[in-house]
């Protein structure tokens, strides 16, 4: 996999943003598999698949409106950096916080950043639930994301206080989704959220079922909320 077979990829999927793009994911592609052979980052072997389940995974949202060109966003649990740091590649505009729990994920990720000359992102090491509790941090962005983290009702306390009236949680999601819509739509509904229709983001050439569900902000979340790091998980709010 090069710059130009990544270039394909993203024209194919309709994907539209900065110019040098196809050349700084190649050079994530190439650090991604450097720093995977030493810690866990990604158990997907394959370049093609990594491009695929990813990056254009990552940027497909692209497509649907609920990224804005500039403003602020929070990938909370970001990993690898997915979806947050490929989006703050395509949105040089856009600012990023990349928030992790493991200190040794925001190391790789600065590491990316310094190689590809990514300016508009800001890494933080915290638990979704602890961060959201600072106040430099609570209802401060429009944006907060997370792929591949929890079931919707567990994002929505993780992702929901991080988020501003007005702004959206976005969950990356797979088929899993309609079975977790009931129980999200009640947890949102405690953290001052509104459950949005699912919005399909195929990848071409892939029978993946991948879906953005977006939850908008619709009041302020309690003070109550998020509880101790843990307790969402354990306890979700959106159990019967």
């Amino acid at each position: 996999m090069n710059t130009s077979e990544i270039g394909n990829r993203l024209e194919r999927n309709g994907i539209q943003a900065a110019p040098d793009l196809a050349e700084k994911l190649n050079i994530y592609l190439l650090l991604l598999k450097e720093w995977n052979s030493r810690m866990d980052l990604t158990t997907v072997p394959e370049d093609n698949e990594t491009v695929d389940r990813h990056f254009i995974d990552s940027l497909t949202v692209l497509k649907t409106g609920l990224i804005p060109e500039t403003g602020s966003l929070i990938d909370v649990g970001t990993g690898a950096g997915f979806p947050g740091l490929v989006l703050a590649m395509a949105r040089p505009e856009l600012q990023v916080t990349l928030l992790d729990a493991q200190h040794k994920r925001l190391t790789f990720l600065q590491a990316v950043c310094e190689a590809t000359g990514t300016v508009n992102t800001k890494l933080i090491h915290a638990r979704a639930e602890d961060g959201a509790r600072k106040k430099e941090l609570r209802e401060q962005f429009d944006i907060a994301a997370a792929r591949a983290v929890a079931p919707a009702d567990v994002l929505s306390e993780y992702l929901l206080p991080y988020v501003r009236r007005g702004g959206y949680a976005l969950c990356w999601k797979g088929p899993a989704l309609k079975d977790e819509l009931e129980s999200g739509r009640r947890a949102a509904h405690l953290l001052g959220g509104s459950l949005e229709m699912p919005v399909r983001c195929p990848v071409e050439g892939r029978e993946w079922e991948h879906l953005i569900l977006p939850i908008r902000k619709v009041q302020s979340t309690p003070k109550q909320y998020p509880r101790k790091a843990g307790i969402p998980k354990q306890k979700p709010l959106g159990s019967p």
